[in-house]
């Protein structure tokens, strides 16, 4: 049902986007092209692929004032971020009260980030000559709120980011890292993963045992799970950057952290270091592509459920340590 749903889902809305970026394409390519444009553009932003045939390393800058172009690749990107499973229970249901735990969690962190995001990005790139400050308020508003969406694995950009404040940088890297919702078709730690982490820290700040949200409490298993998640990948960005910091003579440490998030993220942003890697480094990239998304987490997490199942568990004696 789900796959049915999926399927029908996936043509319905991107034939959808398609169509409303055609409108504004058409005038600019002709119908033939811009039919196909939009049809590329749309198809690209649903799957959080972010590739663009705009050509000239230009991406969605020229359409940075288009109200029509940035709503619907925005509103594509998030859809498709969300996951196929909140997708269907939002269309099942359409009640907030009756939605899962799992889909109230990923539509309050999505909504948070892409609203907390826009506010960020529009305080610190207002006045940036090299991005925003040149815009109308109307360009303002639209690009604060696509900074915010696209580092969410989907790759798009209607701003220079090779010209944003290093805060800027550094929110986006953070973004990247935190991704789109499990079930999706986006990267990163996801959405879910992120807000248990959250709650699991406030929990412990409150001196409470188990981690409670929307007055549910969250499995222990489920928690152990979400550390493990920021913690492998976390040091998998690590050793990235050090081969990097080896590799890639000149480059800078940000730049480095960029690149090997937005690989990880399966995001596809750049601040323009990517063309100028090694061939070294552009291995380490691919392998953090497909690492960061099927790879160790999967693995490891396979191989522990394989261990649960056989029943090799054995419980050793408690004892306390120091911690922090």
């Amino acid at each position: 049902r789900l796959a049915k749903y999926a399927l029908m889902a996936t043509f319905a809305i991107e034939a959808t986007g398609a169509a409303l970026l055609a409108i504004r394409f058409i005038p600019d390519y002709g119908f033939v092209k811009g039919l196909w444009f939009g049809i590329f553009h749309a198809v690209s932003a649903y799957c959080n692929a972010g590739f663009d045939i705009v050509g000239n390393f230009q991406n969605l800058i020229p359409y940075q004032e288009s109200v029509i172009v940035n709503v619907t690749v925005m509103a594509l990107i998030v859809i498709g971020g969300i996951g196929f499973v909140v997708q269907s229970e939002i269309y099942n249901s359409r009640n907030f009260k009756r939605f899962t735990l799992h889909t109230k969690v990923v539509l309050v962190t999505t909504a948070i980030l892409i609203f907390g995001g826009a506010l960020l990005f529009f305080i610190l790139e207002y006045n940036n000559p090299g991005t925003m400050k040149p815009l109308s308020m109307k360009g303002k508003i639209l690009s604060s709120f696509f900074a915010s969406v696209t580092p969410r694995t989907a790759g798009f950009n209607t701003v220079d980011t090779t010209n944003m404040t290093l805060a800027s940088k550094i929110i986006t890297i953070i973004f990247m890292y935190i991704g789109a919702s499990p079930g999706s078709t986006g990267g990163g730690i996801k959405t879910s993963t992120f807000a248990v982490l959250v709650m699991t820290v406030i929990s412990v700040i409150k001196g409470r045992d188990d981690t409670e949200i929307a007055g549910k409490r969250i499995p222990k298993d489920l928690v152990y799970r979400a550390l493990s998640i920021v913690a492998i990948s976390i040091a998998l960005l690590i050793v990235d950057v050090l081969v990097l910091s080896l590799t890639e003579k000149g480059a800078g440490l940000v730049e480095m952290v960029y690149e090997a998030t937005s690989a990880f993220g399966t995001v596809g942003l750049s601040l323009g270091f990517s063309p100028k890697l090694t061939s070294i480094g552009r291995i380490i990239i691919i392998l953090t592509m497909y690492t960061g998304r099927v790879g160790p987490l999967t693995l490891a997490f396979a191989f522990a459920q394989k261990n649960l199942k056989s029943g090799a568990i054995v419980k050793y004696p408690e004892e306390r340590v120091l911690i922090g």
